[in-house]
């Protein structure tokens, strides 16, 4: 299995980057999302997933850990493929997704093309516990007041509340009041839990 590739950007399209590594040409197909982060960029490291089909080794390439462990658990979904995940993945930001299939809003996966509406219950139905039991590690926090946040997120992870439902309601507190000490903080977002 190839974990990930390092190497100069040799070709990059919204859809598709070549990485020369060594000499090496590999054509790995990647999101909206990764091509934002890497467009400026002349090389890098990319994370990988390779699909072994019959008629092809398609190898897909990921900007961080957390876009690759969504695009996996949506391919862990029947009738989501490979070419579907990353679509939704270009729509969509990991934590986009995860907010939606947490909360349970099949209607927000439903605006991405190719995603009807049985499609979208069923990735709500089969990932909302997966991934509140493991959530998928996000950037979604901003860097103001980052270790604040992170301080009140850990804490209340380790209160046994899911990452993804923690984060939302740590958004939501420090949109309303920012400047809130630590244990106010935690104090408010257990209120809205």
């Amino acid at each position: 299995m190839i974990a990930f590739l390092k190497g100069q950007f040799a070709v990059k399209t919204p859809a598709m980057v070549i990485m020369d590594v060594g000499g090496v040409g590999y054509e790995l197909q990647i999101s909206l999302n990764t091509y934002s982060q890497i467009q400026d960029l002349s090389s890098g490291q990319l994370l990988t997933h390779l699909l072994i089909r019959e008629d092809a080794h398609i190898l897909f390439g990921f900007f961080d850990q957390a876009e690759k462990d969504m695009f996996q658990h949506l391919v862990s979904v029947s009738g989501i493929g490979a070419s579907t995940a990353r679509v939704m993945l270009s729509y969509m930001k990991p934590a986009e997704v995860i907010t939606a299939i947490v909360s349970g809003d099949s209607k927000t996966l439903e605006s991405v093309k190719g995603i009807g509406k049985k499609t979208a219950e069923r990735v709500v139905l089969e990932l909302k516990d997966k991934l509140a039991k493991h959530p998928v590690e996000t950037n979604i926090l901003p860097v103001k007041n980052n270790t604040l946040r992170q301080d009140a997120l850990n804490a209340l992870v380790t209160l046994g509340i899911g990452r993804p439902a923690a984060e939302q309601a740590l958004q939501k507190v420090q949109a309303k009041t920012p400047d809130l000490p630590l244990e106010d903080l935690i104090k408010a977002v257990l209120r809205i839990l």
